[in-house]
C-alpha cells in the first residue's frame, strides 16, 4: 500500500512539474500590432488636431486681413462714360458747360445758351435744340432728333441778329459720339464760316 502511495505522489509531482516547465506562449505579433495601432491612432489624432488648429488660425487671420483692409484698397466700380449717361444729364451737366468753357478759353463770350424741346430752325420740326449766342460773333443751333446723342443731328449758323438760312447734317458718319468730338465739330463748322477768326 505504501508503494502505491509513493507512486501516485510521483505521478502527481511529474504532472505538476510538467505544468511548471511548460512555457506559456504569448502572441508577440498581436501585442506589437496593438501598440502600432495605438501609436498610429495617436498620430492621426495629433495630425487632425494640428490641421484643425491651423484652420482656426487661418480663419482668424483672414478676418483680421479683411478688417484691416482700407476702403481705398477695395476694388472700385468702373465709372460710367459720360456719353452713356441719360441724354438730358449729358447735355446739361457736360455738353453745355464744355461749350461755354471752350469759347471762353478762346476769348469769346457766350451771352446765352439754352436747351429746349422746341422747333428746329428752317425744318420747323420738333427736336431737342441747343441754341448758343456768342457775343458779336455768331449764333448756332445744334439739334438732336431724339433724346439720344447718337440720334440724327443737325447744325445751323447765323451772324449776330440774323436768322439761319442753312441747316446741315452733323456727325452723320461717326459711329461713336463723344463729348470731345461734338465740341471739335462745332468749332470746325463755325470756323469754316470764318466767324472765329482762327485759321
Amino acid at each position: 500500500m505504501e508503494e502505491n502511495t509513493d507512486s501516485n505522489e510521483e505521478v502527481n509531482n511529474k504532472k505538476s512539474d510538467k505544468g511548471r516547465n511548460t512555457p506559456i506562449k504569448v502572441d508577440e505579433n498581436r501585442s506589437e500590432s496593438k501598440e502600432i495601432k495605438t501609436d498610429s491612432n495617436r498620430k492621426v489624432l495629433d495630425e487632425n488636431k494640428i490641421s484643425t488648429e491651423k484652420n482656426i488660425d487661418s480663419k482668424k487671420n483672414n478676418k483680421k486681413d479683411i478688417a484691416s483692409l482700407d476702403t481705398n484698397e477695395l476694388p472700385q466700380k468702373k465709372a460710367i462714360p459720360i456719353e452713356k449717361k441719360p441724354f438730358q444729364e449729358f447735355v446739361k451737366a457736360h455738353l453745355i458747360p464744355s461749350i461755354e468753357k471752350e469759347f471762353m478759353q478762346r476769348g469769346f463770350e457766350v451771352e446765352v445758351i439754352t436747351f429746349k424741346n422746341t422747333l428746329r430752325p428752317i425744318a420747323e420740326d420738333k427736336c431737342w435744340v441747343i441754341n448758343c449766342v456768342i457775343k458779336d460773333t455768331c449764333n448756332f443751333w445744334l439739334s438732336f432728333e431724339k433724346e439720344d446723342i447718337s440720334s440724327s443731328k443737325s447744325i445751323s449758323l447765323s451772324k449776330p441778329n440774323h436768322k439761319p438760312s442753312i441747316i446741315e447734317s452733323f456727325l452723320i458718319d461717326e459711329r461713336r459720339i463723344t463729348l470731345g468730338l461734338i465740341i471739335s465739330r462745332i468749332l470746325q463748322r463755325i470756323n469754316g464760316q470764318k466767324l472765329l477768326g482762327v485759321n
